[in-house]
């Protein structure tokens, strides 16, 4: 396996278009319609060639729908060509999630940069292009979460501020089978080295991890028995939420295929500590300088740093749906398992919404730029990276655009809270209640946009109104005796 990126873009290429949609079947646009789709001719070429030179024989479309999951279109390496100067057709009414009925004619725009050689499937040498979703007009299609984040950060960009983030990714393995159980040979502790099955596992999904071009910056042990975290390093955001897609379909193949099973439930044992994924994030300006820093502020924090963590405190509860999206994520967001609970924010406790990591001031000034940064501890990794990305920064933004006041910070170390904090806004308890916020949050919901807000709220006013409706085995075992 090996990683081929970093390309750019510029102008089209005439001559590698053709009038077809492609293959699919579907009716194919006409050269003008899609002249948005058409990227420039060397970064098609380094593509080209890169596949070439690996031997490449199918290259794998990815998009996804609103939860997040992944879908491909594979096509074979020779339409490369084509696919990279004029998209390719798909239906998009078949996908759950994406676009309805009357939308069923789509394209998929690959973004060149996203290029990489996958693990061989079968014996396949294969290679993916991360696509977003766009009409028939070549218009981006706005219930596509990655067109929506970019268009986001297309904004901040015009007003000199670049939004980085870098993610901590934890996920729990088990052994492969039907019933969910800790593995037998591996500690319940937290940074401690793993043994037997589980560590051999760890060590060969980060190798394969950086060897299809995902950087990961460290790895240890989990507090739960088969649990473990990723942490990536600071990158742009789309940069990052394409990692973050990336990397949970390759964590659950590189597992299975070594006789276990990864998950990214947010809670699978009732007993264990959940999964999130705890997101630093910093502001850089048109430089490449931290707009998050100033040495002599209390906690390092400039005035940008403050509004920007006070517009997401505000926007907490709206901004649970899309970064706690599953019926689940509410068991994991409960006292005792230093998760947060309400909209607190402070450097000691563990149980805080946003956390400020204390810094380490070095002479580099590559190093300093993101050693002040605010760490939002409500995601966790089921979430849809470009909806949750784009809800934070949308709330950040808010902060920033209004001059919020962020308030003094609850240490737990210093004041003795536990738990929920009085004098904090509680988060939403469970889905239902974060539906509700959100529909009361006018800022994320317009950043969204409408189209993608109908597909988000009816796939999850779905999977709420069925989780109301089961009867788990705790009820029945607790009131079918005694009722």
């Amino acid at each position: 396996m090996s990683d081929k990126t970093g390309l750019t873009s510029s102008e089209e290429t005439p001559s590698a278009r053709r009038s077809n949609g492609g293959g699919g079947g579907g009716p194919g646009p006409s050269d003008d319609a899609l002249g948005g789709l058409d990227l420039d001719r060397r970064a098609a070429e380094r593509v080209i060639a890169a596949a070439r030179e690996a031997g490449i024989q199918q290259v794998e479309l990815q998009f996804t729908d609103v939860t997040g999951a992944v879908k491909t279109v594979a096509v074979p390496a020779r339409r490369l060509p084509h696919v990279l100067a004029a998209g390719e057709w798909f239906d998009g009414s078949a996908v759950e999630g994406l676009a309805r009925e009357v939308e069923s004619d789509m394209y998929l725009k690959p973004d060149a940069t996203t290029f990489a050689i996958m693990e061989q499937a079968g014996g396949v040498p294969c290679a993916r292009l991360i696509c977003e979703v766009v009409t028939p007009t070549g218009e981006p299609y706005p219930g596509d979460g990655r067109a929506v984040l970019r268009g986001l950060l297309a904004q901040a960009e015009s007003a000199g501020l670049n939004y980085l983030v870098a993610p901590e990714i934890e996920f729990f393995l088990f052994p492969l089978g039907d019933v969910v159980e800790p593995l037998p040979d591996d500690p319940s502790s937290y940074f401690e080295r793993a043994r037997g099955q589980s560590r051999q596992v760890e060590l060969e999904i980060v190798a394969g991890l950086e060897a299809i071009g995902i950087r990961v910056e460290s790895s240890h042990h989990e507090v739960a028995s088969g649990q473990f975290e990723l942490d990536l390093p600071m990158l742009p955001a789309l940069v990052s939420a394409d990692t973050v897609t990336t990397l949970k379909s390759a964590v659950k193949e590189l597992a299975r295929v070594r006789g276990m099973q990864a998950t990214f439930m947010p809670k699978p044992l009732a007993t264990a500590a959940g999964s999130g994924m705890h997101t630093h994030q910093v502001l850089v300006d048109r430089a490449g300088r931290s707009v998050f820093d100033d040495p002599a502020a209390d906690y390092g924090l400039s005035a940008v740093a403050r509004a920007f963590a006070a517009g997401q405190l505000e926007h907490a509860p709206g901004l649970c749906a899309l970064v706690a999206p599953l019926v689940n994520s509410y068991k994991r967001l409960v006292p005792g398992y230093e998760a947060p609970v309400a909209g607190s924010w402070g450097r000691h406790s563990r149980s805080a919404l946003i956390r400020v990591p204390a810094q380490v001031r070095q002479d580099d000034p590559a190093v300093d730029v993101f050693e002040t940064r605010l760490e939002l501890r409500l995601p966790d990794p089921s979430c849809n990276p470009y909806l949750a990305f784009t809800a934070m920064l949308a709330a950040g933004l808010d902060g920033l655009d209004r001059g919020c006041e962020l308030g003094p910070p609850l240490e737990e170390v210093e004041h003795g809270f536990s738990g929920g904090h009085s004098l904090t806004r509680p988060l939403p308890a469970s889905l239902g209640e974060a539906l509700a916020a959100l529909e009361d949050d006018d800022v994320i919901m317009s950043a969204l946009g409408s189209e993608l807000l109908e597909l988000f709220r009816s796939a999850k006013g779905l999977e709420w109104e069925a989780y109301r409706r089961q009867v788990t085995t705790w009820e029945v075992a607790a009131y079918f005796q005694r009722s």
